[in-house]
């Protein structure tokens, strides 16, 4: 799943997950020939190869890297790269087909499909827009449960850092997760109530940064920890079975599969990011090329964080690569770190909980229009703010529950597998090949026809090894974890 907020920005509605929403809202104006119009009658994109490429950039690389040099030791100096091309390269492929179904028809002057549902709604419709509705709100529901377990990690961290630094390393410094959970639940509560705080628009920017910002001091001290040491750390196999057993191990290989494919995840705001570039030429043409260097820059950039953090650590590589503790020093720059962590995800729970939140309240409104009433709240200095009783309920209700589950379940390895797991197979690769399929009228039982539906039940078996090494995993930490007593 993309992991930014940046991205959101792109279109000032929320119709990407919204299976209630039409392609048919967008107002038709006679300006198809106007300087300042496109063909749909909304101004004129002006976006390039560019900007579409740093927008999937700034999609992708985000919380998914802190797992990568956890998921290479399981995989190993051999599997682990490998691996992560293959991804790479399925992602390439699929999202180059999902860029043809942008406009139907035509390439050059079909109608527009302004999200991922507008494409899914009118090209293959039926029981199609339900599922894909139920795989997305589900993802996102995962998503937001991980973000606020690796939120409250950070925030942890940085107590434990501190801790270590002020001991000289004697003290083990122990602590729980659930209070820093607490306080961001808290947080995302307040957060919640504000209206389109999702389209503030520097918070995009400011995600960016902080993405950037971790992931960039993760491969730093990788890169000063194999100095230092002089060695690089690993096998060519993977963490060896010696403490764990064989099963064990065959889980954590399979849950590496579901990591990586969380950090790479970012197909269903492809069709959004799309949706900003100029024509001519053609929206599919630059929206490949913008696919091919954005990918081959977060590959390059993967291979970096996860190979060095493994060559830093070997089979130790922790699970969360600035919060497992692999490092201590220095100790400024890992609060630092685990600071933009935290600020991103703040940020981002807001971003991915919006459509979520959108479709319940409406929803709620066609079944009870009287659900919409508001009270104005004079703020002194400020413009009234507009409380709706429903809303306050319903979203606070909703982050209570996101926050109890992520005390229940505060293992961010194997949310993060489930996750990825859950997202890769449906949202990544099917829904964008039969709507290519559909698209370029590919007949039944040809070569092609035969040959992409080989690739996509590959990706399923991939996806369900991965759901099912995920959630052994989950069941595994939970045999030696008592609820609501996380020790870390």
């Amino acid at each position: 799943m993309p992991e930014n907020a940046s991205t959101t920005n792109l279109n000032h509605h929320h119709q990407v997950f919204d299976i209630q929403g039409s392609i048919d809202d967008v107002p038709s104006h006679s300006h198809d020939t106007s300087k300042c119009y496109d063909d749909d009658g909304r101004l004129k994109r002006t976006g390039s190869v560019w900007t579409a490429s740093s927008h999937i950039i700034t999609a992708v690389i985000g919380s998914g890297v802190l797992s990568l040099a956890w998921a290479i030791a399981q995989l190993g100096w051999i599997a682990g790269p490998a691996v992560m091309l293959l991804f790479s390269m399925v992602t390439f492929c699929t999202s180059s087909m999902l860029a043809q179904c942008y406009r139907g028809g035509d390439p050059n002057s079909g109608k527009r499909n302004y999200t991922y549902m507008d494409a899914v709604r009118s090209i293959l419709g039926g029981v199609n827009v339900t599922l894909c509705g139920i795989f997305q709100y589900l993802s996102l529901l995962g998503i937001v449960i991980g973000y606020t377990i690796a939120a409250s990690i950070s925030m942890m961290a940085i107590k434990r850092s501190n801790c270590f630094h002020q001991s000289g390393g004697q003290n083990p410094c122990h602590m729980s997760s659930n209070q820093y959970m607490f306080i961001f639940g808290a947080t995302e509560m307040f957060l919640s109530q504000i209206p389109d705080f999702d389209q503030i628009w520097w918070l995009s920017t400011l995600a960016a940064v902080m993405s950037f910002t971790y992931s960039i001091i993760g491969l730093a001290l990788g890169i000063a920890k194999v100095a230092e040491t002089g060695t690089f750390k690993g096998s060519l196999t993977g963490s060896n079975t010696g403490p764990i057993s064989q099963t064990r191990k065959i889980w954590r290989t399979s849950q590496a599969l579901g990591d990586i494919a969380f950090a790479y995840s970012y197909a269903v705001v492809l069709i959004e990011i799309q949706d900003t570039i100029k024509s001519p030429p053609s929206e599919a043409k630059t929206m490949k090329k913008a696919t091919m260097i954005s990918i081959a820059v977060t590959t390059t950039f993967y291979m970096l964080c996860g190979c060095m953090g493994y060559a830093a650590f070997g089979d130790d590589a922790p699970g969360n690569l600035l919060t497992g503790f692999g490092f201590y020093n220095p100790y400024w720059l890992i609060d630092i770190a685990n600071a933009a962590i935290v600020i991103h995800l703040v940020g981002a729970y807001q971003v991915f909980s919006q459509p979520i939140f959108s479709f319940v309240e409406k929803a709620a409104t066609q079944r009870w229009p009287n659900i919409e009433r508001e009270f104005k709240i004079p703020i002194p200095g400020l413009p009234p703010y507009k409380l709706n009783l429903f809303r306050l309920v319903w979203r606070t209700v909703f982050v209570i529950l996101t926050t109890v589950i992520s005390m229940l379940l505060p293992f961010f390895n194997d949310i993060v597998g489930v996750i990825g797991a859950l997202g890769f197979w449906p949202l990544t690769v099917y829904f964008p090949l039969e709507m290519y399929i559909s698209q370029k009228k590919i007949p039944k039982w040809s070569n092609r026809w035969i040959c992409l539906q080989i690739f996509s039940v590959a990706c399923l078996i991939v996806s369900v090894i991965a759901a099912i090494g995920s959630v052994a995993g989950v069941f595994l930490d939970l045999k030696k974890y008592k609820p609501f007593h996380s020790n870390y």
